[in-house]
């Protein structure tokens, strides 16, 4: 059974390793391994989700897990960019546990904590040509409201990410 809760320090090397093989699994057809790495040595090493997971803030809500029993099978952090919106900045799970409903349960966690902060309406980024993110948030809502530059692109690079929002 799947149980989704606030993320702990010892749930930090199951978050790292869900979210480095998620992205891996996304991407690896549409973004070069260069592209890969450097985002996941970035954002998905063990030092900084454990700063992440001990520090919550109104802009950083902190990270949220599905756990199967004691191991990590999916993991999604957000925060508020307003007001009255609040914003998914990561959703990955273990790649052999797709249509189980865990990202389902994961997004309605996370919504949940951002309705209770005020959230009329969320956002959330994902790469154009992402085939497995772009159907899961159209299937829940989320409308794309425009394109822009990937946040991590290096000048040679021009990768494209989707602004995607959903009314609350």
């Amino acid at each position: 059974m799947i149980v989704i809760e606030k993320a702990l320090p010892e749930h930090v090397n199951g978050i790292a390793e869900v979210c480095s093989n998620g992205y891996r699994h996304t991407y690896e057809e549409t973004h070069s391994k260069e592209y890969i790495e450097r985002v996941i040595r970035d954002f998905y090493n063990e030092e900084r989700i454990l700063k992440e997971v001990k520090h919550s803030s109104r802009e950083w809500n902190g990270w949220f897990v599905a756990l199967d029993g004691d191991n990590v099978v999916g993991a999604i952090g957000g925060g508020m960019i307003g007001s009255e919106e609040g914003e998914v900045f990561v959703l990955y799970l273990d790649p052999s546990r797709k249509r189980e409903r865990i990202g389902s349960k994961l997004l309605n966690e996370l919504t949940k904590d951002q309705l209770r902060r005020g959230a009329r309406e969320q956002w959330v980024s994902v790469s154009k040509g992402n085939s497995k993110g772009i159907p899961f948030y159209e299937a829940v809502g989320f409308t794309v409201q425009s394109e822009q530059e990937s946040y991590q692109n290096l000048e040679q690079e021009a990768y494209k990410s989707l602004r995607y929002r959903r009314y609350l």
